[in-house]
């Protein structure tokens, strides 16, 4: 086992407040444990610290960032402390043994629970005009439709911007992209205020297309932001999670999400079920700590091809759900970070040399073929562009294998690889209440305490 006490900082401020929570720290400081023995499957990672809000969130959020799969957790944070045990893997399914990732773990999480201020979640980081030195960063939300993608990077192609990462999101016929730019003549952020003006209004324009009910937005965003935390913010700002019933829906595939409420200890316990997959557990934290609700008590489960969370919330006021209509918008909003990153039809890998306008050129070639980009990663590294995108048939059905092989002859045979998304409609399962081993196998539901809306 690999035990950490955390040191303190230094500390500046002699605001009382602030003094306390620093004293308090001090008496009891933050613990890290990072143990490969106890279980057979999984490194067990614990987390036990004074509490804040947000800071659950910051802890799964390190886990994610670096790749690893939390197949198990359970967190606990009344009293004003925080007492969180996550059972991780690395994408092969194997325990985490390797000295720098540990390292690495244990310094990020470190840093999230003694930051100073506490986390206040923003909807709208940024400003007009204020790039780092590194990269511009663009912030987009608009209609989706096929070709969007296409001419997005052909408006960024023809400013002679160079796409360096991106990561585009659709859901429910909205699209929510974040990219970081550079100039092709410096390799740097944009500074020219006069161009700067012109990409944001060329891509409002291509955003709002032909949609005159719903709106579109461009931002420069200010300094580093965490692409996936604000993409998700950028989606719930849209309203993604109202569904205007044109949207292609797989009922069957939709997550089983529930809401009541827990009288006797003044909870509301939201309950999901759901198909497995990576960062499920982030997108749900995410999502209730952007609606400013607080994890008092939780319990995952993802081992299975099923996933099983439980959470003891209230809201940020100290108060549980207490309407009908809040309730149903918890549910509409679970339910959407859920499906953000669902993506059906073939997953297509692409990795080359790296090029101006070859964002541009390829996703030319999917709208030319009828395909439309569903969610795309991009990436570059070391003069290599490295490239995922999730497609589908404009018309739903599935990509013909002919119009496959026209693409990947376009694109180039070893520069582009296909990988087939399977989604095979979840298993039925009786429904888990997940803190059997704080309440003995019992949910506070079970002692007929929770009562339902309906």
């Amino acid at each position: 086992m690999m035990e950490v006490d955390l040191m303190h900082p230094s500390y500046d401020s002699w605001d009382s407040d602030d003094e306390y929570e620093k004293f308090i720290k001090r008496m009891n400081p933050p613990r890290v444990d990072i143990d490969n023995e106890s279980c057979a499957r999984a490194t067990v990672v614990r987390v036990d610290s004074a509490n804040k809000y947000g800071i659950l969130l910051e802890v799964v959020q390190v886990l994610t960032d670096l790749n690893l799969i939390i197949i198990k957790a359970y967190i606990s944070s009344d009293g004003g402390w925080i007492m969180d045990v996550f059972n991780v893997t690395d994408h092969e399914g194997k325990k985490i043994r390797d000295e720098t990732t540990i390292k690495l773990l244990v310094d990020y999480i470190r840093k999230s629970l003694w930051a100073d201020s506490s986390f206040l979640p923003s909807r709208r980081r940024s400003v007009d005009f204020a790039p780092s030195s590194d990269y511009t960063s663009i912030e987009l939300t608009g209609t989706d439709r096929p070709g969007l993608i296409s001419e997005v990077s052909a408006v960024l192609t023809d400013l002679k911007c160079n796409v360096v990462t991106a990561e585009i999101w659709t859901h429910n016929n909205r699209a929510a992209a974040v990219m970081q730019v550079t100039d092709e003549v410096t390799g740097a952020a944009i500074t020219d205020l006069e161009k700067l003006s012109k990409i944001k209004e060329l891509l409002c324009n291509v955003l709002r297309g032909n949609n005159k009910t719903r709106g579109a937005k461009t931002a420069i965003s200010m300094g580093v932001t965490h692409t996936e935390r604000r993409l998700h913010q950028m989606m719930f700002a849209d309203r993604d999670y109202q569904r205007t019933g044109q949207e292609l829906v797989d009922e069957t595939m939709r997550p089983k999400v529930s809401v009541v409420n827990c009288y006797d200890k003044e909870y509301s316990v939201v309950t999901i079920q759901c198909k497995d997959r990576p960062k499920l557990l982030f997108d749900t934290i995410c999502t209730l700590t952007d609606m400013q609700y607080v994890v008092f008590h939780a319990n995952a489960d993802g081992e299975g091809p099923e996933a099983y969370q439980e959470y003891y919330i209230r809201h940020i006021d100290g108060f549980p759900i207490n309407s009908e209509a809040e309730r149903e918008r918890i549910i509409q909003c679970l339910e959407a970070a859920i499906e953000r990153r669902v993506s059906e039809g073939l997953k297509l890998e692409l990795c080359t040399n790296d090029r101006v306008g070859l964002l541009s050129d390829v996703t030319r070639i999917f709208r030319e073929n009828g395909l439309t980009v569903t969610r795309a990663e991009v990436s570059t590294k070391d003069g290599k562009a490295v490239n995922t995108f999730y497609v589908r048939d404009a018309t739903g059905n599935q990509v013909d294998a002919r119009i496959l092989d026209s693409i990947r002859q376009a694109i180039g045979q070893t520069v582009l690889q296909v990988k087939e998304v399977s989604r095979s409609p979840p298993q039925e399962s009786p429904t888990r209440f997940l803190f059997g081993g704080l309440f003995k196998s019992r949910s506070f539901c079970n002692f007929g305490l929770a009562k339902s809306y309906s």
